[in-house]
């Protein structure tokens, strides 16, 4: 990859209108009808700015759902504006764990930030080593789980990769995907945690976040921010998906996406040639496949995330969206056909 050309991809390139779509996350065409009912009741609020008592609803509901202080919480358009805001930690490296989400690296090398890799391994299913991360790294960055391979890091390898002078900001964009969010670092008070609604509740068009850690972290990270940064319907859609009902429905829903992350991945694993890379705890998985695999996909109108552009993984890479049984059906059949024609 040229710079950080490849960085940028992501899924939605690969999605084009009329394709099948295993390549993007987001789980549903359009969020509930009672989150919908919420955020068309909010349009009566946007003919003014958004006013701070909505703010600190929105980081009350946030606190409450992780048993923090609603100082400790900032709400983000979506992390990806979390990521463009590294830089403002002005770090003098960073560490970021491989194969993994790639737009906090392009924020941070477009700031000029020196950036190292730390790879993992698919032969001990990309687990971290944190005797890998450089003890100079002033800021380690890690997802769990982890968006494409699907590893969920154990909470306490991940802590110990806090120290003094050090920033770690674990990126849990998928974590309420994984049933009783076990591995969470959502309550450990001095690590920097990103949270994203917009995959879980179909949300791509407004692109709802919020980051957790201590308030002085917070205000380095947000510093220079814009006023009214967030707008009503995203602390909107901050404050009602934080609910304690709202908790629950993820909760329910997303032991269904773990039943059929398993079913897919039994499937997929049945079929000779393909190898799909375990053990995984999102609603996505990693495969390693023939490199013709992905464009005879696309001929048949079925779209899956190239792999190539995360960092550690080649064209023999595809990410394949966890779908209903009834959902993968054409997906199995156009990968078993291409399979029967190579062997």
């Amino acid at each position: 990859m040229d710079g950080t050309g490849g960085l940028r991809h992501h899924g939605d390139v690969d999605a084009e209108p009329g394709l099948l779509d295993f390549a993007v996350n987001v789980r549903g065409s359009g969020p509930p009808g009672w989150l919908r009912a919420r955020l068309v009741g909010a349009l009566d609020r946007i003919g003014t700015y958004p006013s701070a008592a909505d703010d600190r609803a929105a980081r009350r509901a946030v606190a409450d759902r992780h048993g923090r202080a609603a100082d400790e919480v900032v709400v983000l358009n979506g992390s990806a504006e979390g990521f463009a805001l590294l830089p403002n930690l002005r770090p003098r490296l960073a560490a970021l764990v491989h194969p993994s989400f790639t737009e906090p690296e392009v924020a941070l090398r477009d700031a000029g930030v020196p950036v190292h890799h730390v790879l993992l391994d698919p032969a001990d299913g990309y687990a971290l080593h944190p005797e890998r991360v450089p003890e100079e790294a002033d800021l380690v960055v890690v997802g769990n789980p982890t968006n494409p391979t699907s590893t969920l890091h154990p909470a306490r390898t991940l802590a110990s990769l806090a120290r003094p002078g050090r920033v770690l900001l674990v990126d849990e964009a998928f974590m309420d995907a994984v049933p009783g969010e076990p591995e969470t670092l959502t309550g450990e008070p001095g690590v920097l945690v990103f949270r994203s609604l917009t995959k879980t509740w179909a949300l791509p068009g407004l692109r709802a976040g919020y980051a957790l850690g201590p308030p002085g972290l917070l205000a380095r990270l947000t510093h220079g921010r814009p006023q009214w940064p967030v707008g009503t319907l995203v602390l909107e859609a901050v404050a009602a998906c934080s609910e304690p009902h709202a908790v629950a429905e993820a909760q329910r829903d997303a032991a269904v996406v773990a039943t059929h992350r398993r079913q897919l991945e039994r499937a997929l694993g049945e079929i000779p040639g393909i190898t799909v890379h375990g053990p995984a705890a999102g609603p996505f998985l990693l495969l390693t496949v023939p490199v013709g695999l992905r464009a005879a996909l696309r001929a048949a109108g079925i779209a899956v995330r190239r792999g190539d552009t995360f960092p550690g993984l080649g064209p023999d890479h595809v990410r394949v969206a966890v779908r209903a049984p009834a959902e993968c059906s054409p997906l199995l059949a156009a990968v078993r056909a291409h399979q029967e024609v190579l062997l």
